[in-house]
């Protein structure tokens, strides 16, 4: 899979051998739609997953309390500037204005997470000790220090809007093809770069004018420095969650195979070169999920796989790609294990698509994740609509989506940002309307540690202007957010949600009085209990 310059993201469905591949036009997230048996995990690590809501959480006064419960998430995509930074070597004060927009668009829309790119080809968006500065941000390839900390204003704004901050890295990638990358040119990376030092780290794949610098997934010492490069970043700043796409070993290329043989032949050991490969994969998905859990274990850690695990057999209903033996990603034993805590696989096709239909994919995904405590998530196509055929149909997300809550899947992530915004065929309108109508908290994450928070006190409320209500609150509260419920005539629900030490605020209470009950939630989705009711002058 590649990326080129411009989106759509998807190129063509390649049929051939009964095998299709999709290739990624311009996304950063690289967006792919395109055996060794798996042990069973250890028992201390199945969890029942929490169903999406809405979710009863104690009683308001006479009445439960409802809230629904759902990841809502949108990728940033920074790589060739697909959606942010919107041209390489802005200035600061435009970068900041732009990415404040996008977190505008997520609020909007009532999402609770974003998804941004800070590793897309061995360069970073923040200063580090192990790679370059993005060269999409400073429109140079010289490591030039853009005289600011973009990481550190990504995360708090972030914050600031009550949206998680996952942070996005492709593990594996040095460098893009040219000429908007440095390509396979090594006069063109800077001095102490990482694969100048260190040759024996370094791959060029494919040949030609699309070809780029892989680290060497079969050396250990290169999988140890892009891992201690990612979890620079996880120390250094308060993200939410390590994320990854697709890209490990890069997809196959037309009579070319990855040229890893030196690696191979020192550390192979005996294995096929296929199992070789995988086991080079998981032992980075692995250690990543250990190392987390050891430097910040409230920190979430998912990736986003090519929606085919295999085809038939034990895999699903589907005649495409699979990620196991083309691009050596054991997605399966990845959710069995318990090395992640969430899952989205990339489900870009639509309902009775003969290749991989989705109303096939999804359920062969709800039963892989079932006991295991690893939430599902969905990746969703926004990229696609208004192609022809079935993604011509305005309502094919919606109905995707539909399909998403019978299944008891517990959030969706949406491909791209630009896709939201431009919100082709009313597309976007339609889902928002239907499935993020109101706000919803984040789905409670078992596996990680519980700090829920004890009781607030609502002590005030006072009506603006607008009209919304904005309540005082007192000690013990605390926590990382806040949920806000007003009581209506069966059920108390939730209106509202914000950064702990935000303003609370209902936007759109009724003319009246209205009753009232708050709670916080720690960072893993556990809710403490309820504030005693509080009723607002009419």
């Amino acid at each position: 899979m590649t990326f080129l310059r411009r989106p759509p993201v998807w190129a063509a469905l390649l049929l051939s051998a009964g095998l299709f591949t999709v290739a990624v036009l311009g996304l950063g997230l690289a967006r792919a739609a395109f055996y060794d048996s798996p042990d069973q995990p250890a028992a201390d690590r199945i969890v029942v997953a929490e169903p999406p809501g809405p979710v009863e959480q104690g009683v308001c006064g006479t009445v439960p309390v409802q809230a629904p419960r759902e990841l809502r998430g949108m990728w940033l995509t920074t790589v060739y500037n697909i959606d942010w930074p919107s041209k390489p070597g802005l200035p600061e004060a435009q970068v900041k204005s732009e990415y404040l927009r996008w977190l505008d668009l997520a609020v909007a829309q009532r999402h609770n997470a974003i998804f941004v790119h800070v590793r897309p080809s061995g360069d970073a968006f923040w200063k580090s000790e192990f790679a370059p500065w993005s060269n999409w941000l400073t429109g140079k390839f010289d490591d030039t220090d853009p005289g600011w900390d973009p990481m550190q204003f990504m995360v708090d704004e972030a914050h600031q809007r009550n949206l998680e901050f996952h942070a996005w890295f492709n593990p594996y990638r040095g460098t893009q093809p040219a000429p908007s990358g440095t390509g396979t040119d090594l006069s063109k990376l800077v001095k102490d770069h990482p694969l100048l030092a260190h040759p024996e780290w370094r791959i060029a794949y494919p040949t030609g004018k699309t070809g780029r610098l892989y680290f060497d997934p079969g050396v250990p010492e290169a999988r140890k420095f892009v891992e201690d490069a990612m979890l620079e970043a996880v120390e250094k700043y308060d993200v939410d969650g390590v994320h990854f796409d697709d890209f490990f070993y890069p997809y196959p290329e037309k009579g070319e195979d990855f040229p890893d043989d030196a690696s191979y032949k020192k550390y192979g050991n005996g294995k096929s070169k296929a199992d070789w490969r995988r086991d080079n994969v998981n032992t980075l998905v692995r250690e990543m999920q250990q190392r987390i859990a050891e430097l910040k274990p409230w920190v979430k850690y998912g990736i986003s796989p090519f929606g085919i695990w295999r085809n038939g057999g034990e895999g699903s209903d589907t005649s495409g790609l699979e990620s196991y033996s083309a691009i050596y990603a054991d997605t399966r034993k990845w959710v069995r294990e318990g090395w992640l805590d969430y899952i989205v696989p990339q489900l870009y096709w639509t309902i009775g698509f003969d290749k991989a239909d989705y109303a096939k994919t999804l359920p062969w995904w709800t039963e892989t994740v079932k006991g295991t405590g690893v939430q599902l998530w969905i990746g969703m196509a926004d990229y696609r609509v208004g192609e022809k055929g079935d993604w011509s149909d305005p309502g094919q997300l919606d109905r995707q989506m539909a399909m998403n809550d019978k299944f008891g899947v517990q959030g969706q992530v949406h491909f791209s940002a630009k896709q939201l915004r431009q919100n082709r065929l009313g597309s976007v309108s339609r889902y928002v309307s239907k499935h993020y109508a109101g706000p919803a908290l984040l789905p409670r994450m078992a596996r990680l540690p519980a700090t829920p928070p004890a009781a607030p006190q609502i002590t005030g409320a006072q009506r603006a202007a607008s009209g919304a209500v904005t309540l005082t609150t007192a000690a013990p509260g605390g926590g990382a957010s806040w949920a806000l419920y007003r009581t209506g005539e069966s059920a108390a629900t939730l209106v509202a949600t914000g950064r702990a030490g935000t303003a609370v605020v209902d936007p759109k209470p009724p003319a009246g009085a209205a009753t009232y009950c708050l709670s916080g939630l720690d960072r893993s989705g556990n809710e403490g209990p309820l504030s005693s009711p509080f009723t607002s002058a009419g």
